[in-house]
């Protein structure tokens, strides 16, 4: 069985997200959706919260499982017996960074492959936090978002 694992704060969950994993679904037994505790970022959702959003927007997928995790991540690919981990790439300034990132866990794991994706096109303007912004200015976030996530920042913001 292979298993990939895609790692990200998912602060919230978006649809650029969605479409990433729906199509990792596709081509791996497992997808382990990795929601990082990432406190240096200061998510707006606790984990807790982040994996429930994830949950419920992602529980039409049968072979997704939503893990949280707070520690290195070639030790969580590990631990969830992962076989690569998905990257997500919305524009060609990503890259530099993700390129880095994928060899430093190379060299921490020899074994840690990366796999890049690009959001399909209709999604790839889409981040967590410029949905966060509009939804803190009262935007419209319902095309960016599941309505769970949408309901939720609504809820955080009023």
């Amino acid at each position: 069985m292979k298993t990939i694992v895609y790692p990200g704060t998912f602060d919230p969950i978006t649809n650029g997200h969605i479409d990433l994993i729906e199509r990792a679904c596709k081509l791996f037994d497992h997808v382990v959706v990795g929601i990082a505790r990432s406190e240096k970022k200061k998510p707006l959702f606790s984990l807790d919260e982040r994996g429930d959003l994830a949950k419920e927007a992602l529980s039409h997928l049968k072979n997704v499982e939503i893990r949280g995790f707070d520690y290195l991540l070639v030790n969580f690919l590990k631990d969830c017996k992962g076989d690569a981990v998905l990257r997500g790439l919305r524009a060609v300034s990503d890259f530099e960074y993700e390129f880095q990132l994928a060899n430093m866990n190379r060299a921490l794991s020899p074994v840690a492959e990366s796999i890049f994706m690009t959001p399909s096109e209709q999604h790839s303007y889409i981040s967590s936090s410029l949905v966060r912004e509009i939804a803190s200015l009262t935007g419209d976030i319902s095309p960016f978002v599941p309505p769970n996530v949408a309901k939720a920042l609504g809820e955080k913001f009023n």
